[in-house]
């Protein structure tokens, strides 16, 4: 291992020391929004960002909601083909000067900078005027209310192009962990289950554990159908 590799591997340790920290320290401070107390694993990066990776070579429009410190992004960026749009939201602002941060010290954006917009907002107040080939989603499911859940993934089906893929992870194990807790609670996480299920009757294409991860995960691929028309959940019955 020559002295640039080197380096290279102690600059992304400290980069990955570091995101940890600013993880867990956005999880003490406000966990049910942060969703977990570390980064997605490289494991669960690369399922999650498997559709921008499989998808012909040629311009796509890809979202990234709930991108955290980056974790997943950078998996996305050198997936990004000439011609390409990836849009990153989130709504915590430390998160977000993080990854605005990202972009700018890219290495493979040093010269098409313009290919990835990071936005401050929720995504279901995000306001663009383009659809998207695939989505890849960060947010924590099962720590909303069944009216959030239903509202963000009414939206996401909005904001795919026909054909176009979503993908999410749960962490599993969290029912279980939710039934120690006030039933209040577990009422709502088994209610979220349920509109889920009802997403993944109509969409999913795939679905896939990975135990590595930190919780271990569980990673959803849903598909908008080619046809411009699609069933909200709500109608699902």
């Amino acid at each position: 291992m020559d002295n640039r590799t080197t380096t290279s591997h102690d600059r992304d340790l400290a980069q990955r020391h570091a995101e940890g920290w600013t993880f867990l320290v956005e999880a003490l401070r406000d966990l049910p929004t942060t969703g977990a107390v570390a980064p997605s694993g490289r494991a669960l990066a690369r399922l999650l960002t498997d559709p921008v990776r499989h998808r012909p070579a040629r311009p796509l429009n890809v979202l990234e909601a709930g991108a955290g410190t980056g974790s997943v992004t950078r998996s996305l960026i050198p997936l990004l083909s000439p011609g390409s749009r990836l849009d990153v939201v989130e709504a915590n602002p430390r998160f977000a000067s993080r990854l605005r941060h990202l972009v700018r010290t890219h290495p493979a954006l040093a010269t098409r900078g313009d290919q990835v917009c990071v936005h401050h907002t929720l995504v279901e107040h995000l306001d663009v005027d383009r659809s998207y080939d695939v989505i890849v989603s960060g947010l924590p499911f099962t720590n909303f209310t069944p009216a959030q859940v239903e509202t963000i993934m009414s939206r996401y089906l909005e904001l795919l192009h026909p054909g176009g893929t979503l993908t999410y992870f749960a962490y599993r194990g969290t029912r279980y962990a939710r039934a120690l807790a006030a039933p209040t609670e577990a009422r709502r996480h088994r209610a979220v289950e349920e509109l889920l299920a009802h997403y993944h009757r109509r969409y999913a294409t795939g679905c896939w554990s990975v135990w590595g991860n930190l919780p271990p995960a569980r990673v959803w691929q849903l598909r908008r159908p080619e046809t411009k028309r699609h069933v909200a959940a709500g109608t699902l019955r």
